[in-house]
């Protein structure tokens, strides 16, 4: 029987942890500190077991056919991913694929291995429904080639209650920090945009949360969205007026972050590098998520379609959800590491191809993900907006 190497007990990871471990399967949690791990799995019943993070013992200990889940850090995804190749072993990551990742695609075909990523919340849950409203909207009687495209995807970890910062943290803030030093680069009004500073670009945006809410936050554009027009599946002959995705803040955050945003722009080279880290540690002391407090998720992924000749919208979706942390653990927890344990269940039950891959396309299988998150975990609203 395969076993489950999960590395990284962080505030992301137990639910998942415990989904899988109920469902019968074998894990080991593998974390820096053994007493985060060993409080974890602590009075679950099933075939789990606590040991420290040492390389060197993870890879005496990885079999053929096992999975390495990697929760750690964005910089150790290749070296587990890597691990996993060389004990022919697969590999499961929430975390953006990156090219030294895709790289690696051949040799994981070769060995008939899988090495999926992006199967978290953002990325992941958004993939999904984007892969389902465009299911959709070819089914449509609406749909035609020249109809004119509008895409938006958003998606934002928020504090329960608002507090003067206007953000809390769920993990280190250095990859909040860094990804605002990551240019953006986007389509609206039939025209590609670029800003290397995103914060620059922040717009009030009101969504429709359910049939009878909708609530405005702050967005902004969140790296390169571009790629993602050819992952989704979207014809290259479409007319695509509007393609973003992005990031939900509350609304006065621009206001709160001018300092960080300050610091971000002026900080350049190793000196900058240190500069941002240690930023990073005081605003972990100062705006993390304290044990037990209240979190909150909202993800928002929408397309319309507008007749070419009249712009009138004649096709319109969405998919949303608003999630609150409970007594399961909080909403970014269980909807990131919930996933994650379906995407390691799908490649035990050879659900996923060979090779390096992102959340899957198969509409079969996205169905049964989203159905699933939709009926035990989160209420997944889907609305017709022109009804």
């Amino acid at each position: 029987m395969a076993i489950i190497h999960w590395l990284g007990a962080g505030l992301s990871s137990a639910p998942g942890i415990k989904r899988l471990i109920g469902n019968g399967a074998e894990l080991w949690l593998w974390n820096r500190t053994l007493s985060k791990a060993e409080a974890v799995i602590h009075n679950l019943e099933g075939q789990c077991q606590a040991r420290t993070l040492d390389w060197q013992q993870l890879a005496n200990n990885v079999s053929n056919g096992d999975i390495l889940v990697s929760m750690l850090p964005g910089s150790f995804h290749l070296q587990a991913a890597q691990l996993a190749l060389d004990s022919n072993a697969h590999f499961v990551s929430s975390s953006y694929l990156t090219p030294a990742m895709e790289a690696l695609n051949q040799q994981a075909k070769a060995k008939g291995l899988c090495l999926v990523n992006e199967v978290g919340l953002d990325p992941g849950i958004d993939h999904l429904l984007a892969y389902a409203l465009l299911n959709e909207y070819r089914g449509s009687a609406a749909y035609t080639e020249s109809n004119r495209l509008e895409f938006r995807s958003f998606c934002g970890g928020l504090p329960a209650e608002e507090n003067d910062f206007k953000y809390k943290f769920s993990w280190s803030p250095l990859g909040v920090l860094t990804a605002l030093r990551s240019t953006a680069k986007w389509r609206e009004d039939g025209e590609v945009k670029t800003n290397s500073k995103p914060w620059l670009a922040v717009r009030d945006y009101t969504m429709p949360l359910s049939k009878d809410y909708s609530a405005t936050f702050e967005a902004i554009p969140n790296r390169d969205s571009l790629p993602f027009m050819s992952q989704y599946q979207f014809d290259p002959q479409w007319p695509v007026d509007t393609f973003i995705r992005g990031s939900l803040r509350l609304q006065g955050w621009a206001h709160a972050w001018q300092d960080i945003f300050s610091l971000v722009e002026s900080a350049e080279g190793a000196d900058g590098d240190a500069d941002l880290a240690a930023k990073s540690d005081e605003l972990w002391q100062q705006h993390a998520f304290k044990e037990g407090e209240q979190d909150r998720v909202v993800l928002y992924v929408e397309l319309l379609a507008k007749n070419p000749d009249t712009n009138q919208c004649i096709w319109r979706e969405s998919y949303s959800i608003d999630a609150f942390g409970n007594d399961k653990g909080s909403a970014m927890a269980r909807l990131v590491s919930t996933t994650v344990s379906l995407a390691v269940e799908a490649v035990l039950e050879e659900r996923i191809g060979a090779g390096v891959s992102a959340a899957p396309n198969d509409i079969a299988l996205v169905s049964d993900w989203l159905g699933y998150l939709n009926d035990y975990h989160e209420p997944i609203k889907h609305l017709n907006q022109l009804d």
